[in-house]
């Protein structure tokens, strides 16, 4: 029996996950069964089953594969010199998940899909680990770039770096929680706004 190749096992394993999304996107995790998910990718439950072993492994791999491409992008900005600005840097990264580099969705469907990840955690312990490590990446790669900020001489030595971080990171989630309520959340936006925070100087004392 000839060998199945590991680019094969790649290409299927994320078409598996692509049919999902789409299907929770549109009708919810608890409104999805397996059956639907099969019928999506018109692959046999064998076939399925031996990539994940039911709904909350393909949940949870969604989410790992949201939180690995938001690392690599902090990474591969903390590795620039000088690093990009937060504000160019997050509406890369919202911009990248809004138009599908992470899920393959249309933008509000994957930002619904996220927020409804967010959701499932609170009842869901496996998940909400995935979660939880996910953010404690986040954290660390956005306190390495803080470091790259201070080398460049453009952020103050005096501010935590993980507080840095975790606004960072709230800010991305809220544009994404927007787009999903609201619709209508342009990147230009978060950059625009985030360009003008940043220009605030404190008033000069009379």
């Amino acid at each position: 029996m000839a060998r199945v190749s590991q680019e094969h096992l790649d290409a299927r394993r994320r078409q598996i996950l692509g049919g999902a999304a789409r299907c929770f996107a549109r009708n919810g995790f608890h409104g999805t069964s397996m059956q639907d998910v099969l019928k999506e990718v018109g692959l046999s439950a064998g076939a399925v089953y031996r990539y994940f072993a039911g709904k909350d492994e393909l949940i949870a791999a969604i989410a790992d594969e949201a939180f690995e491409y938001i690392r690599r992008a902090f990474s591969e900005a903390a590795g620039i010199s000088p690093p990009p600005t937060p504000d160019v840097l997050l509406g890369r990264v919202v911009r990248g998940v809004f138009t599908g580099q992470v899920y393959g969705l249309e933008r509000r469907a994957c930002a619904a899909l996220i927020v409804q990840v967010w959701a499932e955690s609170m009842r869901n312990e496996p998940l909400a680990r995935t979660l939880g490590d996910g953010y404690t990446g986040m954290r660390a790669g956005w306190a390495e770039l803080v470091k790259a900020y201070r080398a460049a001489g453009v952020l103050r030595a005096d501010v935590a770096a993980d507080d840095v971080a975790r606004t960072m990171i709230a800010t991305a989630q809220g544009f994404i929680a927007q787009e999903a309520l609201f619709g209508g959340v342009e990147p230009e936006a978060l950059e625009n706004g985030l360009r003008g925070l940043m220009s605030i100087e404190p008033p000069v004392a009379g």
